[in-house]
């Protein structure tokens, strides 16, 4: 969408290992007003998908999911990376490879937040090689639940993620697909 395109534009940085630096808006400095702009997209998407749940993953998820729910009139639940004392019960497991910081996590979900008759719309900030909605993924397999539809912020066209999804028949929407980018330039893929 172009909003995003254009905000990516303005304050987004390319740093060497195909990083996209967008912490001033995004996922470290929060621009509320972009967020809701996020929600109100996804929510027109999926509106008619019966979602009954948003899903992501800590921490640069959560936000979006906030904004997203709030239109949604649904709960937010998220993947925690690390076991904390306060998790207790049974929970569904998945492991997730970080891009950004070259890990894998184990991400954790309590049993009692997502079920079989859930509907669920996962989101995320960044779709790169698909690690993380993968991990979600097998979450909701393990709990029986659907997924209805995936909202990405930014999705790196360039990498396999995002089409390896839509090849597998997810209900994808990335608000900015970045195809190329490098110290001079980004260029966004044109819609179909």
């Amino acid at each position: 969408m172009k909003f995003m395109e254009d905000r990516i534009l303005k304050d987004g940085q390319v740093r060497p290992g195909n990083i996209l630096k967008v912490d001033s808006f995004l996922n470290h400095q929060l621009d509320v007003k972009l967020l809701n702009e996020v929600g109100k997209a996804f929510y027109e998407r999926f509106k008619d998908k019966g979602v009954t749940k948003i899903l992501t993953v800590e921490a640069s998820g959560i936000a979006i999911a906030c904004m997203t729910a709030n239109y949604f009139g649904t709960p937010v639940v998220f993947a925690k990376k690390s076991k904390s004392r306060n998790l207790d019960g049974d929970l569904y497991t998945s492991v997730v490879h970080s891009f950004t910081y070259g890990i894998d996590n184990t991400v954790t979900l309590s049993k009692k937040f997502l079920g079989a008759d859930d509907k669920v719309l996962i989101v995320d900030d960044f779709l790169a090689n698909g690690k993380a909605v993968n991990g979600l993924l097998d979450i909701c397999r393990q709990a029986g639940a659907e997924v209805v539809g995936i909202g990405i912020a930014i999705e790196k066209g360039f990498q396999r993620g995002g089409d390896d999804l839509r090849e597998r028949g997810y209900d994808l929407l990335s608000l900015a697909v970045v195809d190329e980018m490098s110290d001079t330039r980004i260029v966004f893929r044109k819609e179909a």
